[in-house]
């Protein structure tokens, strides 16, 4: 009777303890796959941070150029002269109005030192801003005192908030203001489904995709801060209220939706280059993550279940070993190896089946991660790579016509400032042009006259030619066009100009040429250099996104160049050159000779 009760206790115990082991399997499986899933999240806002603060540091340069290339124009210093006719000043503010449509600007607008506004690109306006007085911005103070300024702040006028760039024009002649509005950023977070927003040092959020966070605090203001911001008029009448983010455990915060119940998200920040200003990213803590620690908690009650139930095995059957005293002392060793052998096997498989599915899920989190990562990071490399030729061209235009106007060769400096304008244009029609490339769309097709490509091409890459000493030749043949389009064949040949240029910067005798030749129904449009020339296990990747040769290359401009040209039906190859170098073949589709004569035609029209 009593061992009858012991059998009964014992078991009772067996289960009581097999339970207590599977809850705390299941609770320390659980909270491993939590923070599993929550690191995961973390290295996807890390690498979403980094893109969205490269983004916006890209916007923020490409605005940054304006108002020093503008400071330095002749027309703009005349008409903040005293006694300056008012017609001076229209015809700035019609340039100004141009000049914004093209670079994507808010509002471009002139200054005289009193802080009265004698030009704007919205004269033509209701609400114009020409005749009222900016004195009391900090933008305009810092800029005729140190020559430059900029402020984040609300528009007195316009009510719309946006990044102010300043410029002192001449000698203290007056302050040029470029205003930026970051409408097109948030609209792209939004897109993205991202919850992004950015800050100044003092917590005040100036952009965001939500705009209901615009203008709100991520920290309670002190009064002394808040009567400064007050005093500065920076941001109007804005209550300045704090954002609805409240501190929850591991570092997570919950977000606030009103009358909807708190969502929980992981916060995390990183610096804009070049600004004070710091970038959030709020990303949600999806039911995946719920998903993945009731799974494992699932997997875990079942394997340490299945382990239960494989030593309950064993210990019954080793008590009904020990009922068979009189067994041989061979057979019971025997059996006793064999409920080892499987429990083993059992244990092991288990084990392997948790590998092999954890290994899985991290495999497809990692794939996934890659995909996103690399179409945002091909867009922002492609358009700083892009744009930055045009850039350097206009940069090395404005050296000279300063040194010209103090020459007093004000013709040759005009016709600069034209170029510089022509550039300015391309550098939107390029901003254009990459995003329908990120958005895999097909350029036009239409007839292009040859010589207009090559003058074009020559213009952006004399400036360096010239610097570095290196000759560029041109065989062409007069009154040929190809079909395509013509700012984008442009950009192709800009940029092979620009690798033949860097192919010969170390030669001691450097030499660059282009020629043009029509077979048949073809035209062949080739690019030589005498340098180095491209190694053969390098060859077949040349035109491989993110492929370069070079210490500093993006590895982006061949791709992108192959890309366009194909879309205009022709083909870029490469070859060696006789002698030694490298040249380039960009083959396109002969126009007839009616379609360019009539494309010419329209473009005197």
């Amino acid at each position: 009777m009593s061992a009858v009760r012991s059998t009964g206790t014992g078991r009772v115990l067996a289960l009581v303890l097999g339970f207590a082991a599977m809850v705390l399997a299941a609770w320390l499986a659980g909270r491993a796959a939590e923070r599993s899933a929550l690191a995961d999240l973390a290295r996807q806002a890390r690498a979403t941070l980094t893109l969205q603060s490269g983004a916006l540091h890209a916007e923020m340069q490409r605005q940054t150029a304006l108002p020093l290339a503008l400071a330095s124009d002749p027309e703009i210093a005349d008409a903040l002269r005293e006694g300056a006719a008012p017609e001076i000043a229209q015809r700035v503010s019609t340039r100004l109005a141009t000049i914004a449509a093209a670079t994507g600007a808010a509002v471009i607008y002139v200054i005289r030192p009193d802080g009265l506004t004698v030009a704007a690109s919205n004269a033509t306006e209701e609400r114009g801003f020409v005749g009222r007085n900016y004195a009391f911005r900090p933008y305009f103070r810092d800029a005729m005192a140190g020559g430059s300024g900029s402020q984040f702040a609300l528009g007195t006028v316009s009510g719309r908030a946006g990044f102010y760039l300043s410029r002192r024009v001449g000698d203290r002649l007056g302050v040029v203001v470029v205003k930026i509005e970051f409408d097109g950023v948030e609209a792209a977070w939004r897109a993205a489904s991202e919850a992004v927003f950015v800050t100044d040092p003092r917590g005040i959020v100036l952009v965001a995709s939500d705009p209901a966070w615009r203008l709100r605090s991520l920290r309670p203001l002190d009064a002394e801060a808040e009567a400064e911001i007050r005093a500065a008029q920076d941001f109007g009448d804005a209550p300045l209220s704090l954002l609805p983010l409240f501190p929850a455990q591991d570092g997570l915060v919950r977000v606030g939706r009103g009358a909807q119940p708190a969502t929980l998200a992981l916060l995390r920040d990183a610096p804009v280059s070049d600004t004070p200003w710091r970038i959030h990213s709020l990303t949600p803590i999806p039911k995946a993550v719920a998903r993945e620690r009731a799974q494992a908690q699932l997997i875990a009650v079942l394997a340490t279940g299945l382990a239960g139930f494989g030593l309950t095995v064993w210990l019954a059957r080793r008590a009904r070993t020990r009922n068979r005293l009189a067994e041989s002392a061979a057979r019971r060793a025997e059996l006793e190896a064999r409920v080892e052998e499987r429990t083993r096997a059992l244990s092991a498989a288990n084990g392997r089946l948790r590998e092999e599915m954890a290994e899985r899920e991290r495999l497809g989190r990692e794939l996934a991660q890659a995909g996103r990562l690399a179409a945002l990071g091909q867009f922002a490399a492609s358009m700083a790579h892009e744009i930055n030729q045009p850039l350097a061209a206009i940069r090395s235009y404005a050296d000279n016509t300063g040194k010209l106007m103090e020459r007093g060769r004000v013709q040759d400096a005009a016709e600069n400032v034209a170029a510089i304008g022509r550039l300015t244009d391309r550098i939107g029609g390029l901003t254009r042009q990459l995003k329908g490339f990120a958005r895999r769309a097909s350029g036009r097709r239409e007839p292009v006259p040859v010589d207009a490509l090559l003058r074009g091409a020559l213009e952006v890459a004399a400036a360096r030619a010239e610097a570095d000493g290196t000759p560029i030749t041109v065989e062409a043949v007069p009154d040929l066009a190809v079909i395509g389009d013509a700012s984008r064949l442009e950009q192709v040949l800009v940029n092979l100009l620009q690798n033949a240029l860097d192919a010969v910067a170390a030669r001691p005798s450097r030499r660059v040429a282009v020629s043009v030749a029509a077979e048949g129904e073809r035209v062949g449009i080739e690019v030589r250099d005498d340098g180095p020339g491209i190694p053969e296990a390098a060859r077949g990747q040349i035109f491989e996104p993110f492929f370069t040769t070079k210490a500093d290359g993006l590895g982006l401009g061949l791709a992108i160049s192959r890309g366009i040209v194909e879309e205009c039906g022709g083909a870029l190859s490469v070859r060696d050159a006789p002698g030694g170098g490298t040249v380039f073949r960009v083959e396109l589709v002969r126009a007839a000779p009616a379609e360019s004569r009539a494309e010419e035609t329209e473009a005197s029209a």
